[in-house]
């Protein structure tokens, strides 16, 4: 984690997104916090210092990129809890806490495990969890479509080109039809 291409580089890679997104995956979704603690947990396992600042970047970036996604609390169960776990806040309220916003595996992700992490289920006090893929996909579907505008609106051509392909990775990822959105940024980045 904290050679050159992990989480403690200055700038996060597609390795370490990818490895965000299997620590993740471990679990079906995670709060920010609670992935912030297994990747403490994981750092000191391998001996590494944990920078907070570059775990935090490290999110900042796999959720920029969709690698991982907010969840709506209605997307989110955990084994005895029933639905929409007390602790999560919901990702369109701003008043909420970032650290309590659940993130999921999203469509821009190729999940890889870092090493030690397959100890991870048996190190943090984390129960059994599971996503509705209908909802989450319903809800990135929406968080795209607001990001293509916002983009548009500001003229970043760069994030532009990001997300046209989250256009097609979320086709991929799940039965929804991102191309009304994928023409609007095509539109815009070819005018």
């Amino acid at each position: 984690m904290g050679d050159g291409g992990g989480l403690g580089g200055n700038a996060p890679s597609v390795a370490a997104r990818d490895d965000l997104a299997g620590v993740v995956d471990l679990f079906e979704w995670l709060t920010r916090e609670e992935l912030s603690e297994a990747l403490s947990e994981l750092a000191f396992k391998q001996r590494a210092e944990v920078d907070d600042e570059a775990i935090a970047a490290a999110i900042d970036v796999a959720v920029a990129e969709y690698a991982l996604v907010p969840a709506p609390p209605r997307a989110l169960s955990e084994v005895g809890g029933g639905s929409e776990p007390d602790a999560v806040a919901d990702p369109g309220d701003a008043d909420d806490a970032a650290d309590a916003v659940a993130l999921a595996v999203g469509p821009a992700a190729f999940p890889s495990l870092p090493a030690d992490a397959e100890d991870l289920p048996h190190i943090l006090d984390v129960s059994e969890r599971d996503v509705d893929r209908e909802t989450l996909s319903e809800a990135v579907l929406a968080r795209l479509s607001e990001d293509a505008v916002a983009a548009i609106e500001s003229g970043d051509a760069d994030r532009l080109e990001v997300l046209a392909d989250v256009t097609y990775d979320i086709e991929a990822w799940a039965p929804v039809d991102a191309g009304d959105v994928r023409e609007r940024i095509v539109a815009e980045l070819d005018g």
